[in-house]
């Protein structure tokens, strides 16, 4: 019997080279995100490789924040991305690390730097800087400040650690190489000044380091093997490998690059989604026309969908873009099997059985899951008033249409046949009931095999019917229009958010709790809002429709 060929991305085949000629002798990656903002799908893509290689080869998996810039940095997002790794199934146990955990160790290093000749105070201010860098075509200028000596050097940088200089004055660069063809070789600012109080320690620094130098030194105090980061880094690994041989860092870790997850009219970057909720175009960054992981867990989605979706997409060196409605693909395959297909009216039309008798309530069985049979059934009441969906009357049909009209008869789901006999309007000509007449020998399970009907239509019995609101999504960006007008500002959806109040649900939704989940029959699936939903007021969130035209590539 022949052994399954198992398809390996290059990561993994870089990895088993390390392991099998020496270069290490064990797996340990991390995620290190910037505690500036709410992590989103792209992101859960990085956390998800990372953790899973690690398990993979029994290695060990960090959470780590890049905590070096306290101007844009909170203690909220530090709690709402520990939040979104646990709940993505990434186990890092106690490995919970912080950037800042390091700042003795990276002044040191700067130090270091600066014995060895290789960094400098320099005075040039940041536009004069960005002037002397040159760019793709011409080289760079070296600062007048480059051949300060060691000694003077070593002075300026410890005055700035001291608080004698202000914002902006000076900066510790590394000397390495004006003329490199990568621009990042060139004297990068390692140290900057800022006078700010940080999320993590207070006032204790007035000196922080740059992104650039204090990653690869993290990375290697944490004894991280494989530094798994996305493509647009790939120009910075030159500095990333100077900086930890410089420092001299035993069993250096290695940077390997992959490509980013694009998805197609979504929002991703930190400064827009910052804005529509400064502007309270959304609420919040867990808003769920958003795709942060806070946004699609609120709206419904499940850890096992964004894993199954981020398998889908695969690891790859080139960037490409991927159709939102793969995402959408991969939350109905998770929750088809696994939720209950409920009753939920969200138009409401009143319905009368004229022949139904007065006062009587009946209780009929209903399948909880037509494709799971082991999630069972519950009882619906049924009486002579009920709840129906506007859509499924019409008084001029087109043609093709089986559902309710003045003269034709169709199934109540798991009930009666009804046929239409008349219907109430109010001062407007607007329909407000729809009055059927019923016949008791045509109730599901009965065995009734007489004359057929072409349209069944589902329902919520009247006198016990829970209200709620029902919140339909769309898109937030035009997808007709694309994400960015001429000036760069986003195209919104002004149709994105749909809010329906008072519609009607079956009683079996009495106890549903923040994040429960149903198949609403021929509406979709549908969740508990987290934040605004209470017991004697839900509210629910569309997670997605029940069908699309996405199909999943053979093969």
């Amino acid at each position: 019997m022949s052994e399954e060929k198992i398809e390996r991305n290059f990561i993994e085949m870089e990895i088993d080279k390390d392991l099998a000629n020496g270069t290490y002798s064990h797996v340990q990656t991390r995620f290190p995100p910037e505690p500036n903002g709410y992590l989103h799908i792209g992101h859960a893509k990085s956390i998800l490789l990372n953790a899973g290689l690690a398990k993979e080869y029994g290695g060990k998996f960090n959470l780590r924040y890049d905590d070096t810039n306290p101007t844009k940095e909170k203690w909220e997002f530090v709690e709402s991305i520990r939040e979104d790794v646990e709940w993505l199934g990434a186990s890092f146990e106690d490995r919970v690390f912080f950037a800042s955990d390091y700042f003795d160790e990276m002044y040191e290093c700067a130090l270091k730097l600066i014995d060895k000749g290789k960094a400098f105070v320099c005075d040039l201010s940041a536009d004069e800087i960005r002037a002397y860098r040159g760019d793709f075509t011409t080289p760079g200028k070296e600062s007048p400040y480059r051949n300060r000596s060691v000694e003077e050097n070593r002075r300026l940088f410890e005055e700035m650690k001291a608080g004698m200089y202000e914002d902006g004055s000076r900066v510790l660069r590394a000397k390495i190489d004006m003329s490199s063809p990568n621009i990042n070789m060139r004297d990068p600012v390692i140290y900057r000044i800022a006078h700010m109080t940080h999320q993590n320690t207070g006032d204790k620094w007035c000196i922080y380091p740059m992104y650039d130098f204090a990653h690869p030194i993290e990375d290697a105090i944490e004894h991280i093997t494989h530094s798994i980061c996305t493509l647009e880094f790939e120009d910075h690994r030159p500095l990333y490998e100077w900086v930890v041989k410089e420092c001299e860092f035993e069993e250096p870790p290695r940077q390997i690059e992959f490509a980013k997850l694009y998805l197609t009219n979504v929002i991703t970057g930190k400064r827009y989604i910052k804005k529509l909720v400064e502007d309270g175009i959304v609420d919040g960054w867990d808003d769920p026309r958003l795709v942060s992981i806070a946004a699609l867990r609120r709206r419904g989605y499940t850890p096992e969908s964004i894993q199954r979706f981020v398998e889908l997409c695969g690891v790859s060196k080139a960037n490409s873009s991927v159709d939102y409605a793969m995402l959408e693909y991969c939350i109905r395959e998770d929750l088809k099997l696994k939720r209950p297909r409920m009753m939920a009216i969200l138009h409401p039309l009143k319905l009368i059985i004229d022949n139904y008798p007065e006062g009587q309530t009946e209780f009929l069985p209903m399948p909880n899951n037509l494709e799971n049979p082991d999630l069972g059934e519950r009882e619906l009441p049924f009486s002579r008033e009920l709840w129906i969906e506007e859509e499924d009357f019409m008084e001029v049909p087109p043609k093709k249409y089986f559902r309710l009209f003045p003269g034709n008869e169709v199934r109540l789901m798991g009930a009666y046949f009804v046929t239409c006999v008349g219907v109430e309007k109010d001062a407007d000509g607007n329909v407000t009931a729809v009055h059927c007449t019923y016949d008791p020998e045509t109730k599901s399970g009965s065995g009734f095999s007489g004359r057929k009907v072409k349209g069944t239509i589902h329902w919520v019995n009247a006198s016990t019917a829970i209200e709620a609101e029902c919140r339909l999504y769309e898109n937030i960006v035009d997808e007709e229009r694309g994400k960015l007008d001429a000036e760069g500002k986003l195209n919104l959806n002004p149709n994105s958010l749909t809010v329906l109040k008072n519609c009607k649900l079956e009683p079996d939704f009495c106890g549903a709790r923040a994040y429960d989940s149903y198949q609403f029959v021929r509406n979709g699936y549908f969740c508990v809002d987290c934040k605004d939903s209470r017991p004697e007021a839900l509210v629910f969130n569309r997670i997605v429709s029940l069908k699309s035209s996405f199909q999943l590539p053979k093969g």
